[in-house]
């Protein structure tokens, strides 16, 4: 906005209106896969998990260290996610790691492939991706 109306617009600032984010919601393809990645190589904790008979659909509430941050969904038949090249949307998933070479044996050990480390120009910090089940970029961030 530029102008008389952006003037008469006053900047909220986050801390009147943002804590914090809530949750990060993600519809898979496969339920049991999913469930099976992100709390068996991701080591995720369950809060609670959900059928939903009337949508056909699981609904399951995982958490980090006792902080809920995801909602992972089942529907029927969901289109596939876009990917190459990168579509308008969310991009990726990145969970912060304390040692970035230890968390990628980890990975290896459950046969997951990261992606080659990279370095961040903006903060000088190594990073890698790999993919969810279906596709979903996730970042590993050196703290």
């Amino acid at each position: 906005m530029t102008g008389t109306c952006a003037s008469l617009i006053k900047r909220v600032t986050n801390k009147e209106m943002l804590n914090r984010v809530h949750h990060i919601s993600i519809i898979c393809s496969d339920y049991n896969r999913s469930r099976a990645f992100y709390v068996e190589i991701l080591g995720l904790e369950i809060i609670r998990e959900t059928y939903r008979d009337e949508r056909k659909s699981y609904k399951l509430d995982l958490s980090l260290n006792g902080e809920y941050i995801i909602e992972l969904f089942s529907f029927p038949d969901p289109p596939e996610r876009v990917s190459n090249p990168e579509a308008s949307g969310l991009r990726h998933l990145a969970f912060e790691v304390d040692n970035l070479d230890h968390a990628i044996e980890i990975l290896k050990r459950k046969d997951v492939t990261a992606e080659p480390v990279r370095l961040d120009e903006n903060t000088g910090k190594r990073f890698t991706f790999f993919p969810d089940p279906d596709n979903l970029p996730i970042e590993l961030y050196e703290k």
